[in-house]
């Protein structure tokens, strides 16, 4: 099941460092691009992900094809897709071994859900981290 209860996104906010963000645009008109400045704002690493846009750079990140290219450790994969192609973004989170996926609001897939809590990632769903910080009053942990 997704986790609802405040304190366990609190300290799931907290213990991510690095975020891959599916759907990262280079639009300032657009959710995504402003969420990413957010995030990196906060003292998280956003590492953008878009086919469409593979090669530029969005807030001084380059810009990568899917997760498996990224060739880090992923803590959180940030899915800025519609809900018809959350699957396919939480597919690449398990694949590419990352510890928990955010699926925006509006991004609602259960069965997706239930396969990343099945491979042992932590789930959010219909929520925005940018909402989600300042309400729970969420601090990146420095140190491990």
């Amino acid at each position: 099941m997704p986790l609802t209860r405040d304190e366990d996104i609190k300290a799931l906010l907290e213990e991510t460092r690095t975020i891959a963000m599916i759907g990262a645009s280079d639009r300032p008109d657009r959710a995504s691009y402003r969420v990413m400045k957010f995030l990196q704002d906060q003292g998280y690493r956003v590492i953008p992900v878009n086919p469409t846009i593979t090669g530029e750079h969005v807030h001084g990140e380059y810009v990568w094809r899917d997760l498996s290219q990224v060739g880090v450790e992923i803590d959180m994969v940030d899915i800025f897709r519609r809900s018809s192609h959350a699957g396919e973004a939480v597919d690449e989170a398990i694949a590419a071994g990352a510890r928990s996926v955010w699926m925006q609001i509006g991004v609602i897939d259960e069965a997706a859900a239930a396969r990343a809590e099945a491979a042992g990632i932590k789930v959010v769903m219909d929520r925005c981290p940018k909402i989600e910080i300042p309400r729970l009053g969420a601090k990146v942990l420095t140190s491990q």
